[in-house]
């Protein structure tokens, strides 16, 4: 079994599928922007080879260098597990006869417009909307359906460069940012109001072997905008409770209607006065190291059991569900370097037992942006058998935990 992985070596936890796939006896050879020589000797030693270009995101660039491989022997699969590689990889695939995701099924699971209008038809409940290419589209679609709304990239990832918009005003400053009028397009749609988690699953010829479900604290929106919240996620082990069995149908009847195969999903859901509604969903594993909190909460490697899915069309294990999880995002008080914390031994010594690791920046170092993410800055990865007392120490830790900026 021959894998091409797309950027192994990019972001740190990349490493992991190529561990995986050389652990299950795949032949993985490695494409990315950096050189071969940069590549550590662990990495290298997961890999039997290595293709260079230019930009892993150029679909022709990927193309290029796919079919240089394919010169030199038979290729088997084609992955990419990151959010900004998923279309060039399918691009590939569906002009080389490489199988997995076709480009398609791909473009339904990153354009937001096109894949709640695709799932509606199937019967999915999700927010009204609309892919919108001026301020007059945008303005027709907010007449007909009211205020609050969401204008959103049509393909991206978190809740980056996403907005509520609350009026005509608000709408009219947050289209600026999309270029209407010189090629740009946003999704537009339906504000729904509740609480936000996340079903995240390993799908293996359209069959779910694996499935995860987590939620957010606060919903996504409000924990990017603002530096005084501590955001964190939690994921359950009480997954076989009665009250998740309507998401784990909802995901079931997402992926069907996508016609997804083998893959990791992400899919995220709302919960409120108007239901449980569909969200968006991604054909690859969540990003800030969420697999490794389902790794610790249940005893598994789910990084392996995604290679043996690749290569091999099953899974192996079952996860334990001895443990919920979470991670916390520990934000500066100010953008510019670290100039120490306050509460850290306090927290430190308090959570030991369910510690699963933590990172705090070192004095003197730069900060990153609210918008970066969970783990641009400082956060802590925790473990619990009980979901309410780790929801309890979690809250405590962003109550208790101080990161100063100067």
């Amino acid at each position: 079994m021959h894998v091409i992985l797309v950027a192994p070596h990019f972001p740190a936890n990349q490493r992991q599928f190529a561990r995986a796939l050389k652990s299950v006896g795949a032949w993985v050879t490695g494409i990315g922007e950096a050189s071969p020589n940069q590549l550590d000797g662990e990495l290298k030693s997961w890999l039997g080879g290595w293709e260079q270009v230019s930009n892993v995101c150029d679909p022709e660039a990927l193309l290029a260098a796919v079919r240089r491989i394919q010169q030199r022997g038979w290729v088997d699969r084609l992955e990419a597990t990151v959010e900004s590689h998923v279309m060039a990889a399918a691009y590939v695939r569906d002009r080389t006869g490489i199988p997995g995701l076709d480009e398609h099924t791909a473009n339904l699971c990153r354009d937001k417009p096109d894949m709640k209008e695709h799932l509606r038809k199937h019967g999915i409940a999700t927010a009204q909307s609309d892919g919108v290419d001026s301020f007059a589209a945008a303005k027709a679609f907010a007449d007909r359906v009211g205020y609050p709304l969401i204008l959103k990239p049509r393909a991206g990832a978190g809740a980056m460069d996403t907005s509520r918009v609350n009026n005509e005003g608000e709408l009219a400053h947050a289209c600026k940012g999309f270029r209407f009028g010189h090629g740009g397009s946003a999704g537009i749609e339906e504000y729904i109001e509740g609480h936000e988690g996340f079903y995240d699953t390993l799908t293996v010829g359209g069959q779910v072997h694996h499935e995860f479900i987590s939620h957010y604290f606060p919903n996504v929106l409000e924990a990017m905008r603002s530096r005084d919240i501590p955001p964190f996620l939690l994921t359950t082990n009480r997954i076989d409770s009665p009250g998740y069995q309507e998401v784990k149908v909802l995901g079931r009847n997402v992926i069907k209607a996508l016609g997804l195969g083998t893959a990791a999903t992400h899919m995220e859901w709302f919960f409120g006065p108007k239901g449980l509604k569909f969200s968006e969903i991604g054909a690859r594993p969540p990003g800030v190291g969420t697999w490794d909190l389902y790794c610790a909460a249940n005893d598994l490697d789910l990084y392996r059991e995604w290679a043996m899915a690749v290569a091999h069309g099953r899974t192996l294990e079952r996860p334990s569900r001895r443990y919920t999880a979470g991670m916390i995002a520990l934000r500066p008080d100010r953008d510019g370097r670290i100039s120490g914390y306050t509460g850290a031994e306090e927290v430190l010594r308090a959570v030991g037992p369910y510690l699963i690791d933590y990172y705090l920046p070192p004095v003197g170092k730069g900060t990153q942006p609210v918008e970066a993410g969970f783990m641009a800055n400082a956060w802590m990865r925790l473990k619990h058998p009980d979901y309410d007392k780790l929801h309890q120490i979690m809250t405590w830790v962003g109550q208790t935990l101080h990161v100063h900026a100067r």
